[in-house]
């Protein structure tokens, strides 16, 4: 079916950006306190898998190895018509930042005892992976219940208003 004919549309963000994987529980489970946008190096089984929209990045992380810093454990499963050129699901895929980002991120892990947490995933819209990363802080159990309390309240006070007007 040709995209003139009224096919499936695709799910795009602000400007253009297909999100095709997010990182929902990072926000709930961390405090987020700077953010980046970094590149990856992929292969292209990974980025087929990608466009199709397989990607978990639930239990991922980045870390430094050495002065590069590398996105682990994110799933990205294989892509059936890649056959034997397929990729490793769980591998380490070096992330692409300049000198001095990976400088800051490294003073947050280093000296400050803060994570690397990955956001979303997401094609950009020149067509190249990016991932939203943050230096963030975990938070404690009551800080987590603050939160639910504040998003309760805020949702209360939403449906209140428009009750009222």
């Amino acid at each position: 079916m040709s995209s003139k004919s009224g096919g499936a549309k695709k799910a795009r963000g602000p400007a253009g950006i297909q999100v095709k994987g997010d990182n929902r529980r990072a926000r709930y489970d961390y405090e987020l306190i700077e953010f980046f946008e970094a590149g990856v190096e992929l292969r292209g089984s990974e980025v087929k898998s990608l466009r199709v929209g397989h990607v978990n990045l639930g239990e991922a992380y980045a870390a430094m190895k050495g002065n590069e810093l590398f996105l682990i454990n994110s799933n990205i499963p294989e892509y059936r018509e890649a056959n034997r050129f397929n990729h490793e699901p769980k591998r380490p895929r070096r992330l692409l930042l300049h000198r001095k980002q990976i400088d800051r991120l490294a003073v947050g892990v280093l000296r400050e005892g803060l994570t690397i947490v990955p956001l979303k995933i997401f094609f950009n819209p020149r067509g190249r992976v990016k991932v939203d990363i943050a230096l963030a802080r975990g938070k404690k159990l009551s800080d987590k219940r603050d939160s639910i309390k504040a998003r309760d309240w805020n949702r209360e006070k939403s449906r209140l208003m428009r009750e009222k007007g």
